[in-house]
């Protein structure tokens, strides 16, 4: 006869928090699958994830990993969050240490399948060794990795030096595009991602060779995406990468368990007073990510283009480091506070951002073009204003332009520098301006259209539970 075993999953994400967060929300859509899921990470960035909903903490288990102490790395330090950027390089070497202990993990643990991210290279071995299915999940868009092309281009040899040879070869696109497309890297955002993708660092690898290795190794790519948003992309990176490409839908997060958002007694209580005050649709939301560190000048262009612009604004900003030890005020350009205390709003802890976008005074967006903030306003259907600053938000921000979904700010071609006026003309556009009324309408009917979120769950749950009916022959005793 025919018993069917639990399947034991193995999440394994980079540690941002961005990553961090996708992962856990698949995790809870497998575990509500009936999966059993294992999620590795350290205990800080473990207290800094959501709560395992109560009727799934027998399926979704939290694995606390210690992260090695390294040179250059600084003490506390478990996620980029907690670093700057020159400094990511030496969490990747603490991060490649944890291969000792995810190997005797798996060995103790035995499951059958690794999600697992782009940066942990060494699971190939790991999954080999103990046959272990190996899936990557990305948590950025196939409209990114469909760039890039092939795996076998990403490392040295004659492939990288024909197809990226530097960073001016990022702005244009290359042969395996089968379909016309404006998306492709500016020249300011080409120099920064040429370092950052194929230059070295202290690990030994490149980001490129990490993800060449990991989606060599992998059976298939899992994509936090839909058909709806990305069906070419998704057909073109399957060309490329002649494996599975697997989108899972956008994993919105769960409603709050009544209905309704409760207050928390906390400081994002103000925040929804401030918002149920305010007219349908009718206010700019700012927020630029866990990862992205604004300059003194972005901040001071973009709160000068919030106040031009005349709308109705909440701006969720992440304290910069240059300015931990001083107040609000000083921050931002002087009197802007008091300036727009009329008609905005400066929040700057952490801040709810689903929950923010889902309130129905917001009407747009002003972003970064972070994957996981698309999906989560797309889900929405604000209209976009974007603001791409570091790795694969370029490409993403072209992406929605060319979806005609988003206002992109002009700015200097040559640096990126952008000014407060280029920032209120397009919050405009996007708002109020009878010019944008196209991307507001097409905006709304994308929302309609991103809806089938538990069939492409129940998809990839099936993708995941095949060969794992196992037949025994039950003798008599």
């Amino acid at each position: 006869m025919e018993s069917h075993l639990q399947l034991h999953v193995v999440m394994l994400p980079w540690f941002a928090f961005g990553h961090m967060i996708s992962f856990f929300l698949l995790s809870v859509a497998l575990a509500k699958a009936g999966i059993r899921v294992s999620f590795i990470s350290t205990r800080k960035n473990i207290q800094r994830l959501p709560r395992v909903p109560s009727n799934l903490e027998h399926l979704l288990k939290f694995v606390e990993f210690q992260l090695p102490v390294v040179d250059g790395l600084p003490e506390g330090a478990e996620a980029t969050i907690d670093i700057a950027m020159d400094q990511i390089q030496y969490l990747k070497v603490s991060y490649d240490r944890l291969s000792e202990q995810f190997k005797n993990f798996i060995s103790n643990e035995a499951p059958q399948v690794i999600i697992q991210d782009i940066i942990p290279h060494w699971t190939v071995d790991i999954a080999r060794e103990f046959g272990v299915r190996q899936i990557m999940f990305s948590t950025f868009s196939s409209v990114f990795w469909a760039f890039l092309g092939p795996i076998e281009y990403l490392v040295e040899g004659e492939g990288l030096k024909e197809h990226w040879p530097s960073a001016e070869s990022l702005t244009t696109l290359q042969k395996w595009a089968d379909f016309p497309s404006t998306v492709v890297f500016r020249m300011h955002e080409a120099k920064e991602f040429f370092v950052g993708a194929f230059g070295q660092n202290a690990s030994g690898f490149t980001d490129a060779e990490r993800l060449a290795l990991v989606v060599g190794g992998c059976e298939a790519v899992a994509v936090r995406s839909c058909r709806e948003l990305e069906g070419k992309y998704l057909d073109l990176l399957e060309k490329v990468y002649r494996k599975p490409v697997i989108p899972i839908g956008l994993l919105p997060p769960a409603p709050p368990p009544h209905g309704k958002r409760e207050n928390t007694g906390g400081d994002e209580d103000k925040i929804f007073k401030w918002l149920d005050g305010q007219k349908v649709k009718s206010v700019m939301f700012a927020a630029f990510g866990s990862e992205v560190k604004l300059s003194k000048d972005q901040v001071h262009e973009i709160a000068h283009g919030l106040e031009l612009s005349k709308l109705p604004f909440l701006w969720t900003l992440r304290k910069p480091t240059w300015a931990l030890n001083d107040d609000d005020e000083s921050i931002l350009s002087p009197g802007f506070l008091s300036r727009t205390a009329s008609v905005g709003m400066v929040h700057m802890v952490w801040a709810p951002q689903w929950e923010i976008l889902t309130h129905p005074s917001i009407g747009g967006f002003l972003c970064h073009c972070g994957w996981g903030s698309i999906v989560e306003n797309l889900q929405h259907g604000h209209v976009f204003v974007v603001l791409p600053l570091i790795l694969d938000q370029g490409l993403n921000a072209r992406f929605l332009v060319e979806k005609g979904l988003a206002i992109e700010v002009e700015r200097n071609l040559s640096d990126g520098s952008f000014k407060g006026e280029d920032v209120a003309k397009a919050l405009r556009k996007g708002m109020v301006e009878k010019e944008g009324e196209s991307i507001r309408v097409r905006a709304n009917e994308m929302k309609s259209m991103l809806v089938k979120d538990d069939y492409y769950i129940d998809a990839f749950v099936g993708y995941l539970k095949k060969d794992l009916v196992v037949k025994k022959d039950i003798s008599p005793p």
